[in-house]
């Protein structure tokens, strides 16, 4: 008579990494997650708006996959203004990728002693079509994200008119940034900074004076 003798499950050895599973489930180390507060690269003095923020949902084989899309406006009150899209897993990255975008398309509005625009300028994006045009001290008069746009740049004596019926307002924004691109320069974060480290840098090498005294031969 042969007897069997009972098999215990040992328990694995507990781990910090809970994603120890590699491609094809063979095991290995993944990297760390990387830590959203890296992407969110921050302008100083620029304030932020977030004009919109949507949860998409993508039907997939497996499943479902959400993520988050967001639109979001800069500016610092002085006539720059940029308008940004990021799509991320978590609405910090989408943000930090929202920032960087709008970043790379900022624009520097003309404007006038009073806030103003020299003259009025309308666009149109897809569905959108908006009128921006000066009012002659009378202040902002705008709605929806125009008045966003409008406010984060420092414009204030405009008045602006949407003339379609489009309610989307990422459209709307896409619409005044090209109606104001047309009396704008391209900005670019920075280059006034290194600019002004360069002239700070080439100073001191024209002013140099020596003592020595002059000989004629």
């Amino acid at each position: 008579m042969t007897t069997t003798t009972p098999t215990t499950n040992t328990p694995r050895p507990y781990s910090n990494n809970r994603n120890t599973a590699g491609a094809g489930g063979q095991g290995g180390d993944r990297r760390p997650r990387r830590d959203n507060k890296a992407f969110a690269d921050r302008v100083k003095d620029v304030d932020q708006k977030i004009l919109d923020i949507r949860r998409v949902t993508r039907v997939v084989a497996g499943g479902r996959r959400m993520s988050f899309a967001v639109s979001m406006i800069i500016g610092d009150k002085k006539g720059v203004v940029g308008l940004g899209t990021g799509k991320g897993n978590d609405t910090a990255l989408a943000i930090a990728k929202a920032l960087k975008d709008a970043k790379k398309n900022a624009i520097k509005i003309k404007m006038t002693d009073k806030h103003s625009i020299p003259y009025g300028v309308d666009a149109k994006y897809t569905s959108s079509k908006v009128l921006i045009f000066p009012n002659g001290g009378k202040g902002l008069v705008a709605g929806a994200a125009i008045r966003d746009i409008a406010v984060i740049s420092g414009l204030k004596d405009v008045s602006a008119k949407i003339v379609s019926g489009s309610k989307n307002k990422l459209n709307t924004a896409r619409a005044t940034m090209k109606a104001l691109s047309t009396i704008s320069t391209k900005y670019v974060f920075g280059a006034a900074a290194k600019i002004e480290a360069v002239a700070s840098d080439a100073a001191p090498a024209a002013e140099v004076k020596t003592d020595a005294p002059v000989t004629k031969e």
